[in-house]
């Protein structure tokens, strides 16, 4: 009896210290893991002196500061990690642990999300950010799968500014206007020549008459200069168009880290919404000053004519609808919702 005691009392002691070893193990790796830093490259297209790169660095000054440190993340901008074209794949692959571009410039690999920059008549940045995030939550696309989405932004819509005078739809028949992807074909339902040309070109453009107008979001006519030479903006806010972007980060990335500061991208990028939406429409706002201090002229259009404008819209629509449901994709309730949204 007193030997079996003895053992027993030994075989406490034993499985007590491997219960104390266990829970000092485990704080110290709990311990570990709170001062382990997490570090990410983020590939921003926009030059370093953008308002949108300088929105996106404070999105990541912010998720530092919250995680006090344990996240660092080093902006390349300009497009000096990966192209913008090629800055989906980058983050998918690996290349970019954190990429922001645009969707359209890879058309064709979004086939349900191109409805967020349809010509629906998007009357702020603010609002067409809010409902290209609400709508990615909704549907949850499988074509963003090959990421994980953090948010997403959208400029204010898009104007047309001209160096001759347009009253109504009509008056853009004939046109040769600058546009490109979407925007060209808004030009072609309205009759217009769409004269495919990036921005860095439309200065020249316009100044030399080789096209009478250009779509584009009002900022653009400070940020390239081309209000200096374009003599009216027109309103087609009731079409306005949109370009969705895109903030993801790689799927692997995203999952080594620990929940805690998964909550935190999270907390942080849902409140940067409002602001990336918010520093579009400060860019707008910039935009519409500037031209307005160079004393060009603003032409509102009447009902009817902004009737017509949208109604001619509808083939792109139609276009769209028709592409997305032959994938298999639900393009009539997409296309629905946004158009509820607005309302």
């Amino acid at each position: 009896m007193k030997k079996f005691l003895l053992l027993l009392a030994a075989s406490l002691i034993v499985f007590s210290g491997c219960s104390k070893d266990d829970r000092s193990s485990d704080s110290s790796a709990a311990a570990a893991e709170k001062k382990k830093t997490y570090e990410f490259n983020y590939a921003v297209f926009f030059p370093a002196t953008h308002l949108q790169a300088q929105t996106a660095d404070a999105w990541a000054k912010e998720i530092e500061e919250r995680s006090e440190g344990r996240i660092k993340i080093t902006i390349f901008a300009g497009g000096t990690l990966s192209k913008a074209a090629q800055t989906y794949e980058a983050v998918e692959s690996g290349v970019a642990d954190i990429g922001m571009s645009v969707f359209a410039y890879t058309r064709g690999r979004f086939p349900l999300l191109e409805a967020l920059d349809l010509p629906v008549g998007y009357p702020d940045g603010v609002t067409a950010t809010k409902i290209a995030n609400d709508m990615v939550k909704k549907y949850q696309p499988e074509e963003l799968s090959g990421v994980h989405t953090l948010y997403l932004h959208a400029h204010g819509p898009g104007i047309l500014a001209s160096r001759v005078k347009i009253n109504s739809a009509a008056d853009i028949k004939g046109k040769q206007v600058r546009a490109t992807g979407l925007s060209a074909k808004i030009v072609d339902a309205l009759g217009g020549t769409a004269i495919s040309m990036g921005q860095g070109d439309a200065y020249e453009a316009l100044s030399k008459g080789v096209v009478d107008a250009t779509f584009c979001p009002i900022e653009t006519l400070k940020g390239w200069k081309q209000g200096e030479v374009i003599d009216y903006v027109i309103d087609t806010k009731s079409i306005g168009y949109t370009t969705s972007m895109f903030v993801v980060m790689n799927n692997d990335k995203w999952n080594s880290l620990p929940a805690d500061l998964q909550k935190i991208m999270t907390d942080v990028s849902d409140e940067w919404i409002a602001k990336q939406g918010a520093a579009w429409d400060k860019a707008d706002s910039e935009g519409e000053a500037f031209v307005k201090d160079l004393g060009k002229s603003f032409v509102s259009l009447s009902d009817v004519e902004n009737a017509a404008l949208v109604d001619a819209m509808a083939p792109i629509y139609d276009a769209y609808v028709n592409a997305a449901e032959e994938k298999g994709l639900p393009g009539t309730e997409f296309l629905a919702d946004i158009q509820a949204m607005l309302k």
